[in-house]
């Protein structure tokens, strides 16, 4: 007997669950999936949620049936298509070659699996052990068409995750153009939410947005060809007095790179309608007989118990059962990145002096960002040409990198694989393989182009490339940059009545690169880049373990940007630097110890030149090593709790706990002073309430149901921008 999935054959209804949770939905009138429940876990079903039957005017009704009471408009549904008499934004929308676009969608057939298939070609969670999930696969038909739909459910056994996609087969004998084919849709009755979303821009990322889901159609996505700064693929909702640690919170995460979309909608009758899947802006998808397309996967939790524990699954599943490279786990190195210190003017002499002082300080890794190829001294040339600028390296690139190991340091190296210079050997010899559209000059931003990765032979030129330089063995580490989005969107190797496919086959072209060169260099830690937060999702946490979250490395600006990444991120997929002062972004000065809290509450680094700090902050660096050595495994692999939002306060604190909760460290951090300030006290949460806690610095001892219940004051500073960090040990 399945434990996970089960199928009551006399009530037609599917109940997914695990110890926490349960999704249910059943098979009603002319084949139709009917949403019933997802929530806190219920042992069994007993038929209690059949939707009334009530006849609504203006909702049609099944075709050939003269029951007026039974509406595929009104009732909730699992999936829904275009032409079905639903007036709600739909899943699915068609077009056929004579023009029509009507889908009929009626239940086919079920199946059962332990464990998770891959999906071709595309990022998802996946399982070390068949019995870690299970997965139901439901297939719905569309008779005159002979298309089928595969909706693809798994429930984790140990983490209250359910991961949605949708598979659609050609089953007929024409061709179908896809209009839209979202992975996930869900309706609810009875619930009065608001929706949490992630917008932000570049330099300014991922910034909570909490607002009524009110009547029509509300749309949050992407059409820039990336998951973007401008609105991360994440959405929650949640009941109007959910906080961090209580109340029903629902949260959508898509495991996708390119354009996405989440429409929510609330109808006539305040159902809650809400479609998860790739943004349908000019996307056609020409499918033929005997072929299928694949969505991508949606992460979907509930949480009775606020946006805390929403978080921690979130965290979990993508961690363990995204993230695939064997740094998963692994403590990930401090670093110092030159951009900052030096931009593009730089030689191998002057690298050398940064590197000797990160030796000196204790930092374990220098990284050579852009400039180091073709003949690139500013941003107007050379993307393309992955070959060591000689007048830089006289002596090679690999001669500076023997220089930096026999330092005791690890290499890092910026690419920016995606992208093309007009001034370029690779444009001169291949100028087709620029994204343009015939006839048109394309759109420069920051003057460079878009390489067509629609083109294997794209993808072949650049995988030959990166792999020549990582084949070296002298490169530890990869910082894969894309410093603009889509425009000009046209792929020359595709015909007419397929070019609605380019944005989605650009994603899969760039996943098939990451795929062949991280399965290459397993040894190489990669990190994602779009200038910043640009492409911070989960599909790119498959390929690369971290992200560089933000261009802004201004601290006070990080707070927001860092809080509202951990609602969805785990902490080791985030980084953050300490970078001088005024920050080069916003110009703010900050103390030494504020910055390196806000970087030391994320995988840690520097963006400075070492060679001109004074010796007070040289030694300040030092402790900060020091420090974060000690709390690295605790910050990057503990568990991480928000204790006070910087959206809402004048304030922010979090805290990161060890598994077995012995192990504690408390950040908090205040933005502006006051001349008459208020007194606050941060409570401390996560803890072992029958323990004793000693604060390693001062060697108080307290409760551990004390520091929950009854916290402490903050400290009163008549100072800007101060931030303080507490350690507690258990006794």
């Amino acid at each position: 007997m399945n434990d996970l999935i089960e199928f009551d054959s006399k009530r037609q209804v599917f109940h997914l669950h695990n110890g926490n949770i349960s999704y249910l939905f059943s098979v009603e009138e002319g084949g139709t999936l009917c949403h019933l429940y997802f929530g806190r876990r219920v042992q069994k079903y007993h038929g209690e949620l059949k939707y009334p039957r009530v006849d609504r005017g203006f909702s049609g009704n099944l075709p050939g049936s003269l029951d007026r009471t039974f509406s595929r408009d009104t009732l909730p549904k699992e999936y829904s298509g275009a032409g079905e008499m639903d007036y709600h934004t739909p899943a699915a929308v068609i077009r056929r070659n004579d023009g029509s676009n009507a889908l009929m969608l009626r239940y086919s057939g079920y199946s059962i699996e332990d464990g998770k298939p891959e999906l071709e070609g595309l990022p998802a969670a996946w399982v070390e052990k068949p019995e870690e999930a299970q997965t139901l696969t439901v297939t719905l038909k569309d008779e005159p068409t002979g298309l089928l739909y595969d909706l693809l459910y798994t429930i984790y056994r140990d983490v209250d995750i359910i991961t949605r996609s949708v598979r659609v087969r050609n089953a007929g004998n024409e061709d179908v153009f896809l209009e839209k084919a979202a992975s996930l849709q869900i309706d609810f009755t009875d619930r009065d939410f608001d929706s949490i979303c992630l917008p932000g821009a570049h330099a300014n990322e991922r910034h909570p947005e909490r607002q009524r889901v009110g009547y029509g159609i509300q749309k949050f996505g992407s059409i820039r060809g990336t998951s973007s700064h401008q609105m991360n693929p994440f959405l929650a909702l949640a009941d109007r007095k959910a906080d961090e640690y209580s109340g029903d919170v629902y949260g959508f995460a898509m495991v996708y790179s390119g354009n996405h979309s989440f429409e929510v909608e609330r109808d006539q009758i305040d159902q809650t309608h809400l479609v998860i899947g790739i943004n349908d802006y000019n996307f056609s998808w020409k499918l033929e007989p005997g072929s299928a397309f694949q969505t991508p996967e949606v992460l979907m939790t509930y949480s009775d118990r606020g946006f805390d524990r929403m978080s921690q699954s979130f965290h979990r599943i993508i961690r363990d059962r995204i993230v695939r490279s064997r740094f998963a786990h692994e403590e990930r190195p401090i670093l110092v990145n030159n951009w900052e210190a030096t931009y593009f003017d730089f030689d191998e002499e002057k690298l050398k002096t940064i590197v000797d002082d990160a030796k000196d300080l204790g930092i374990e890794m220098f990284v050579l960002d852009d400039g180091w190829f073709g003949h690139r001294d500013d941003d107007n040339s050379s993307l393309g040409d992955w070959k060591v600028y000689e007048r830089k390296f006289p002596s090679g690139l690999g001669h500076f990198a023997d220089y930096v190991h026999e330092k005791g340091l690890g290499f890092g190296l910026w690419f920016e694989p995606e992208m093309i210079s007009y001034d370029s050997d690779l444009y001169r010899d291949h100028p087709e393989y620029l994204m343009h559209v015939p006839g048109r000059e394309p759109s420069p931003s920051r003057n460079q182009y878009v390489l067509d990765l629609t083109r294997k032979e794209v993808v072949d030129n650049l995988f030959e490339q990166v792999s020549e330089i990582l084949e070296s063995g002298r490169i530890d580490y990869v910082k894969w940059d894309m410093n603009r989005h889509l425009s000009d969107v046209y792929s020359a190797s595709l015909p007419k009545d397929r070019q609605g496919e380019v944005y989605h086959r650009y994603v899969l072209g760039l996943y098939d690169l990451m795929e062949r060169l991280t399965e290459k260099f397993p040894d190489v830690l990669f990190e994602g880049c779009s200038g910043g937060g640009g492409r911070f999702d989960a599909g790119m946490a498959y390929y690369m373990p971290q992200i560089w979250t933000s261009d802004n490395t201004d601290a006070v600006s990080r707070l927001t940007i860092q809080y509202g990444t951990s609602l969805v991120y785990p902490i080791s997929m985030t980084t953050a630097h300490v970078s001088a002062i005024p920050n080069h972004q916003t110009g703010r000065k900050t103390p030494f110890e504020t910055r390196g809290n806000a970087a030391m509450s994320a995988v840690f680094g520097y963006e400075l030149d070492l060679t001109r700090m004074s010796q007070e902050d040289r030694d300040k660096v030092k402790e900060q090593v020091s420090c974060y050595k000690d709390i690295r495994n605790l910050v990057q692999y503990g568990t991480f709790h928000r204790l006070k939002s910087p959206v809402d306060t004048n304030q922010a604190a979090w805290m990161f706990v060890s598994d077995d909760r012995r192990d504690v460290c408390v950040m908090t951090f205040q933005v502006l002073a006051s001349a008459q300030p208020s007194l606050t006290k941060t409570k401390l949460t996560g803890l072992d309430p029958e323990l004793e806690y000693e604060n390693l610095e001062t060697g108080e001892v307290f409760g551990g149901d004390e520091l929950m219940e009854l916290g402490f004051y903050d400290p009163v500073v008549h100072q800007d921008y101060t931030s303080k960090m507490y350690r507690f040990r258990a006794l």
